[in-house]
Order: C-alpha cells, then structure tokens, then sequence
C-alpha cells in the first residue's frame, strides 16, 4: 500500500466538494494550489477563490502561483513531497508540474471524454440536448484532456435539466469517482484506457458572449436547451426592442409551446401575467428573466412594473 502525499489544485466550489472529500477521508494533503486572489465588486476588494477559503479554515498550505513555470513557485512544489497531484477545476498544467509527482497527476473532468474536452462540458452538454453525461479521471499529458482515462460514471440529463443543477450532481458523483481513483492509485492497482479519437467528438468551448446570444431563427428545442444550458451563469442574452427601448436581456428559464402559427419569428406577446418569443415550431414562454440594472425575476413580477408595447421584437 503506498503512502500518498497529495496536492490538490482547483478554484471554484466545484473543486472544494472534492478537496473536503479527500480531508474527511483522511488522505494527507500537502499542498493546496489554487488561482491569485482577485479584485471584486465596486470596491474592488480582494476575493478569494472558493478552494483557498475552504483550505485556510482547515489549516492547509496554500501556493497561489500567477505563473506555473515561475521558478520559486517549482521549488516550493518540489519542496512539498508530493508523490500525486489532483486537479479538479484549474488551468492546464505545463509539463514540468504534471510530470514532478511519482504516481502521476490526474483531472477531474465533468464529461464523458473524448467527449467534451475543454472549458465548459457541463453547458454544452445540455446546450446540445445531450440525454447523458458523466464524470471521468485522467492521467494528465500535453493536451487538453486527452490523457488516459482511469474512471468514469455516466447519468442522465433529466430533459428539464439546466446546468446548475447538473453542476451539482456531477461535482457529488466526482467527488466519489476521485476517492474510488485516489484508492486505486493507492494500492497500485490504477488502469488507464487511451481515448479514442474518431471524427464526431464533441468540444466544450468556452463560454463567450458570441457564443451566448440566443438565435431566435433557430429550432425550438435548440433554443430552450440554450436557455437551460447556460443557466444560471452565464445566462443566455439577446436583444429586444420595445418602443424606445433597446435592452440586452438575459433569460434563465422558460417553456416551450409546440404550436403552428403564422406570426413573425421573435415577436414578444405579452399579456398580465405571460411573455412569449415566438420562434419557428411554436413559442418560448419566459418564465425567468433579467433587465438591464435590475436582478433576476420571474415573469409575473417584471410584469407588474414592465409593460411591452404590441411591436416589441427579440433580436
């Protein structure tokens, strides 16, 4: 049975489920990496990730590197003794820190790989109407999540789905998949499986504005997994006009209505206590949305105080 001295690397909550995993399991964790505190918020105060406030309340040593090939920050890597690295939600790694521990460093990637490699799997996942999805453990190499694969665990994407919920249940399914790798590697009895690649792998680009914007000419279901696929961040957006008014939005949930009809692609219908997008197959029912300035409401109460006048348009 080997004796592991472990350095965690993430940043945000997705990884620190998983790094408390490993502490409530008693494995030595030696180091914690995690990314630069950063100014946040009108005063711009300092923020720290989630991982580095999880690991200061449990007394762990934390390195906070702006350059991974930075000298001093290699030196007190290798100062740590670390024999495994886990990687849970970081950045990619240059060579000369995923090769420094004996038994390897490995990723917690949410996806099912090759499938999804990249910034953001869980979005896309519902994004494109995925039916399921999974977590998966890997060797780390050069590439981006092309390393040999250790474990996986596959669930369903419930069709009402959105990426936060999803979110949450990977990161606990992950949670268990790294402890399950972690014992493995352990005991020495870790085998990896190459990755495949073939011509229909799908990418997990990363999330940007462009890539954000709702299509309103596009198909029914490919707009409402949109929606569902970028809530709650970073939120689908598009652009309305109603009389004067030019405003970016953001949408957050909505329905869909399969229904025929003869209406102009992207005109808002409103009434009391109902807003409606009309797109080609039927109608997007906005059930969560966001103005300019304002939070984040259901539809009833931007309602009460937001009127759309009989020509207003989402582009």
């Amino acid at each position: 049975m080997r004796d592991l001295k472990i350095v965690f690397m993430g940043t945000p909550d997705f990884a620190v489920t998983i790094l408390k995993s490993l502490v409530n399991n008693d494995y030595n964790i030696v180091g914690v990496i995690t990314a630069p505190d950063k100014p946040a918020g009108r005063g711009r105060k300092l923020n720290e990730s989630a991982v580095k406030k999880y690991a200061k309340a449990e007394g762990l040593n934390i390195l906070q590197p702006t350059n991974l090939k930075n000298e001093d920050f290699l030196d007190d890597l290798k100062a740590l003794n670390a024999n495994l690295q886990i990687v849970v939600a970081f950045r990619m790694l240059p060579k000369v820190v995923w090769q420094m521990p004996e038994y390897g460093t490995f990723n917690l990637h949410a996806s099912l790989l090759p499938n999804y490699r990249g910034a953001a799997p869980i979005n896309w996942s519902v994004i494109n109407g995925e039916a399921k999805t999974g977590v998966s453990t890997f060797f780390i190499d050069e590439k981006i999540d092309t390393g040999e694969m250790i474990l996986q665990t596959e669930i369903n994407i419930d069709p009402e789905e959105n990426a936060g919920s999803l979110h949450d249940k990977l990161m606990n399914i992950g949670s268990k998949l790294v402890l399950n790798t972690v014992e493995l590697i352990k005991k020495d009895e870790a085998k990896t499986t190459p990755q495949i690649d073939t011509d229909d792998i799908k990418t997990a680009y990363k999330l940007n504005r462009n890539n954000c914007k709702i299509n309103w000419n596009d198909s029914i279901d490919n707009i409402y997994n949109m929606i569902r696929g970028l809530s709650p961040y970073p939120a689908a957006w598009c652009t309305i006009i109603n009389g004067e008014d030019t405003l970016d939005i953001k949408i957050y949930k909505t329905q869909k209505v399969a229904e025929a009809h003869s209406i102009d692609i992207g005109k808002i219908i409103s009434t009391k206590k109902e807003l409606k997008i009309s797109v080609k197959e039927g109608y997007i029912n906005i059930l969560e949305i966001k103005l300019p300035g304002k939070k984040a409401m259901d539809i009833k109460s931007l309602l009460n105080g937001y009127n759309f006048d009989t020509n207003a348009k989402a582009l």
